[in-house]
């Protein structure tokens, strides 16, 4: 693989996006381990937009387009992080197998909002919107190729999990599809949704780097728990703040499970908490297919009644301390440190 060219723009954005993501408090707490950490996820994102250009300069467009509106780069932070954590003075040996991962996370997204008909994503037109359902699929993937692409570097093991991970995506797809508008869907049914669209990729990428950086078994099962758990948690918070999130800071419309019928967290706690003359309104409200925005802010009125917010808001925080005892597992040091941070952060974000 050909090296990164030490002269190129050092991404000047990292701090902004760790304060924004995780809070003022995360970002200074990361004082001197900043600059290695903007090195490390400047030089995933060069491996990944090498390997984005196609024959055809549309699919190159589109699939660059995805990549700039596809996430905030937690996971390759993360994985940089959890790669130093356990001894690493370089992260070269994860720059392909970050970008691979990023690569999977932006593709779902893009699919994602081909499916939830999504007109935003981060402040900008979707996928869909900019380039046409039918490229926005394609572009989809076109990122999984070449993600695979990128973990064809790595043993076959580590092949097999990313493999593992997609296909753990699209079964939390087609379970999330089958209890769409159904509020009778049990909490367990919610979580294993989670644990398979957002908890598993993340436990795949640092089960990975450690499998990389050749520990032992309990401490990869360790980190491989720790990214399960802090997956889970970053998803409640992500359910919570679509009810309850700032849309400017987000860049996309609130209420989007609301209006596409997703049971989440939210939506099933307010259900069950409601007496039954409310919770048979919520329902009636909730199963529209066509929801008007008096619909929305209703949904959200009969939530606020029972304190919704707050019984997921400790949920999320409950999930985030599972995380972090699983990270002690790992060396004592600052990145270890900068990962319970990180983690406490998942569960406290505003976008």
């Amino acid at each position: 693989m050909t090296s990164p060219p030490s002269d190129r723009a050092v991404e000047p954005t990292l701090e902004s996006l760790v304060s924004q993501t995780f809070g003022p408090a995360t970002a200074l707490e990361l004082g001197g381990l900043l600059p290695a950490l903007v090195r490390d996820v400047s030089d995933i994102d060069w491996r990944l937009e090498q390997v984005l250009g196609s024959t055809y300069a549309k699919l190159t467009e589109a699939a660059r387009y995805a990549c700039s509106t596809g996430g905030k780069r937690v996971r390759p932070l993360l994985m940089s992080a959890a790669h130093r954590a356990l001894g690493a003075e370089s992260t070269a040996p994860i720059h392909s197998l970050a970008a691979a991962f990023q690569l999977i996370h932006t593709a779902t997204l893009v699919h994602d909002d081909v499916i939830d008909h999504a007109e935003t994503r981060r402040g900008r037109p979707s996928m869909p919107r900019a380039f046409g359902t039918p490229l926005a699929i394609v572009a989809g993937d076109y990122l999984f190729v070449r993600a695979f692409e990128l973990a064809a570097e790595y043993p076959k093991s580590i092949i097999l999990r990313c493999g593992e991970a997609c296909a753990d995506l699209v079964e939390g797809e087609v379970l999330q599809e089958a209890s769409r508008y159904d509020l009778s869907t049990a909490q367990e049914h919610y979580y294993r949704i989670v644990e398979r669209k957002t908890a598993a990729i993340i436990a795949a990428a640092l089960a990975s780097v450690a499998e990389i950086a050749e520990v032992t078994l309990p401490v990869l099962t360790a980190l491989e728990t720790a990214g399960r758990t802090l997956g889970i948690a970053f998803q409640i918070r992500d359910d919570l703040l679509d009810v309850y999130g700032d849309p400017d800071l987000m860049g996309k419309p609130l209420f989007t499970d609301f209006r596409e019928g997703n049971p989440t967290l939210v939506s099933l706690e307010a259900y069950r908490r409601l007496d039954p003359g409310r919770q048979a309104e919520f329902e009636e409200l909730f199963q529209l297919r066509r929801k008007r925005t008096k619909h929305l802010l209703r949904l959200k009125e009969l939530a606020d009644l029972v304190q919704t917010d707050e019984v997921v808001d400790r949920e999320a925080a409950a999930w985030t301390d599972r995380a972090v005892r699983s990270l002690g597992s790992l060396p004592e040091g600052p990145y270890r440190n900068l990962l319970e941070r990180l983690a406490h952060g998942a569960a406290e974000r505003r976008f």
